[in-house]
């Protein structure tokens, strides 16, 4: 009996010990919907089993995309490398930080760089938001790197912590998001957890050179999308399952208003498919059930989430994330027409991008070491 009572003594100490420590995350009380059923568009398929993985061990977390010319794709890796590929073949570009040998992990990601947004720019250039260093100027051939403003730099008065989304206009304005004034990208999950809105759109003018502020208070801003008109531009708040519309000209310039909300995962970049809807990566799924949604269930809790937090590992949460790749496709009225599944994630998930090209699409991730194509007729 006293050996009982002496366990349970000891963990109501242990339990009473992690509750009275400090939390990292402040998070803040939201409440989500519930999810969608998976019917109609939403349907449940294996579109994405049709697609091959390349570059297996090469290229690890290969999260967006851009294209030249000649046909040439670039993008950047969780190692810090920005790359080109040819057909079968992949060069190294260039290290946007330092190359060592920890590059790849988490804890050398703020020395090595982790190149997000990428985009090809009207003489040749690539345009990088790098997440730990700034935005940059990269030549595809030499890649001599001219940075445009940096995170220490910031814009008015707030350095960036975690670049992320970008997107050019035809006249050479760059749009890009800081996912967060708080946290860095190798603590995004914090950032998901905390539900807070640290995020801004930005937007650079490389004629003048400067950057300003045109959207803040943003829910972990991701990726972005201009309309063919340019006329609006959508952005993505990956942590409450949400895509925004942000007026560029027009009647209603300067306003905000929700382009699509409750969707059945949490976007990432947004991509302008050739018949004019949108192509949205989901990072990772919250589908309706008897319970909800592990993150959609302690949402309005922040005591709860700071006591997870606590006792938890961050590397731990991946656990709780399901291996279902999809990705959707959004007409112009924020509905949602189609989408492409792999429930058991055999080729892919965590879906960061989705690229096409030369009637291939390419599908990004976060981190995983392979790159995914997908023909673009797959049924």
């Amino acid at each position: 009996m006293y050996l009982k009572w002496g366990f349970s003594a000891a963990l109501l100490a242990v339990v009473l010990g992690f509750y009275l420590l400090p939390s990292p995350i402040d998070p803040e009380p939201f409440t989500f919907d519930k999810p969608q059923a998976l019917i109609g568009p939403l349907a449940v398929n294996r579109k994405i089993h049709q697609g091959k993985r390349h570059f297996y061990g090469q290229l690890k977390g290969p999260e967006s995309f851009c294209s030249d010319r000649e046909g040439n794709l670039y993008t950047g890796t969780v190692d810090g490398k920005l790359w080109r590929i040819h057909g079968e073949q992949i060069n190294l570009i260039t290290q946007m930080g330092k190359n060592v040998s920890g590059c790849g992990t988490p804890d050398y990601e703020p020395e090595c760089g982790r190149p997000h947004g990428v985009r090809m720019d009207s003489e040749g250039y690539l345009i990088v938001a790098d997440s730990y260093f700034g935005l940059f100027r990269v030549h595809p051939e030499t890649g001599e790197k001219q940075i445009l403003i940096s995170n220490k730099e910031g814009v008015d008065g707030i350095p960036f912590r975690f670049l992320n989304g970008l997107e050019l206009s035809r006249n050479g304005t760059i749009f890009f998001t800081d996912s967060s004034s708080k946290w860095g990208r190798r603590h995004h999950r914090y950032e998901v957890l905390e539900t807070n809105h640290l995020g801004r759109l930005l937007r650079y003018d490389p004629v003048k050179g400067e950057a300003k502020t045109m959207l803040a208070d943003l829910y972990m801003a991701n990726g972005l999308a201009l309309s063919p008109d340019e006329d609006y531009i959508l952005i993505a708040e990956t942590s409450i399952a949400r895509i925004l519309r942000f007026w560029l000209s027009g009647t209603k310039a300067g306003m905000k208003e929700v382009f699509v909300d409750n969707l059945p995962g949490y976007p990432d970049n947004i991509r302008m498919s050739t018949t004019g809807t949108y192509r949205v990566g989901l990072s990772t799924t919250r589908f309706p059930g008897f319970f909800p949604p592990f993150l959609d269930a302690i949402a309005p809790y922040p005591a709860l989430k700071r006591f997870i937090v606590k006792m938890t590992p961050l590397a731990a949460y991946s656990v709780l994330l399901r291996k279902h790749g999809l990705f959707l496709e959004v007409n112009h009225n924020g509905e949602i027409v189609d989408s492409f599944h792999d429930p058991d994630g055999s080729v892919t998930w965590a879906i960061s991008d989705v690229y096409e090209h030369q009637g291939q699409l390419y599908l990004g991730n976060t981190d995983l070491p392979f790159l995914v194509v997908l023909t673009k007729d797959s049924k």
